[in-house]
């Protein structure tokens, strides 16, 4: 069972879940991208614990039961995370994070390189380069699975589509639709090996960036999928098999 809490963090409450003490030294932290919360990570929560692992799942700024914000700049929900760990008094940790919530974990591993042991970055979209075209996300029709998943997604986390901010989902845009030179000239910084998980055509990761960004990590595996954006709901077993080797590794 985890236990609920929340924390003052960057001018908000961030509520978190915590499975406590484990014998693996190093917990792992679960993120849930844009419109979600920390409870679409309740299976492989499991999966975790039952490895002798602690786990933290967090609901992000303006999701779930954390408190809504004035801004949503994408270093602020990476700071969130940073000033959780540090709360926590985690001096390291495995990150796992899907969409939003991933490209969150690359800014903690990118400004905290030693903090971060682990990386798992799932169809997280990569930022815009100056020059290119603008972000494939923003201008494509859903796919039929990622139809399926938003019309179902009232009735399987309704708590969580009620308490999103909705305010965010412009921002967020518009941020994903501007080059940002910042963060790839620190991708170089990420030490710790990276597990990418693309979700194949019909997700959200751009395969001409995600060449550029494998290029400039020492230590980087990246694993396709077939099922579009959401591939820790939408095919558990597969990504359950691939991800936990990858965490439970040395």
């Amino acid at each position: 069972m985890l236990s609920s809490a929340s924390l003052p963090l960057g001018g908000i409450d961030l509520s978190y879940r915590d499975s406590g003490p484990a014998v693996h030294p190093v917990p792992v932290i679960l993120v849930h991208g844009m419109g979600g919360d920390g409870r679409t990570w309740d299976p492989f929560v499991r999966a975790l614990r039952s490895r002798g692992r602690r786990v933290v799942t967090v609901d992000l700024r303006g999701h779930g039961r954390s408190g809504r914000a004035p801004s949503y700049l994408f270093e602020e929900f990476a700071s969130d995370l940073v000033e959780l760990c540090d709360e926590l008094g985690f001096s390291q940790v495995d990150l796992v994070g899907h969409s939003l919530g991933g490209h969150a974990t690359t800014i903690v591993a990118q400004e905290r390189p030693a903090l971060v042991r682990r990386l798992v970055v799932e169809e997280a979209p990569l930022p815009l380069r100056t020059g290119d075209d603008e972000q494939t996300l923003a201008r494509r029709l859903p796919s039929p699975v990622e139809l399926w998943h938003a019309l179902t997604s009232l009735v399987r986390s309704p708590r969580a589509v009620i308490a999103f901010d909705r305010s965010m989902t412009a921002p967020a845009l518009d941020q994903f639709r501007s080059p940002d030179e910042r963060w790839w000239s620190r991708v170089e910084l990420i030490e710790a090996p990276v597990l990418v998980l693309r979700g194949g055509p019909t997700g959200m990761v751009d395969p001409q960036r995600l060449d550029a960004m494998t290029a400039m990590l020492s230590d980087v595996v990246v694993h396709e999928f077939s099922c579009g954006h959401s591939i820790h709901r939408d095919r558990y077993r597969e990504f359950e098999a691939v991800v936990l080797p990858f965490l439970l590794g040395a």
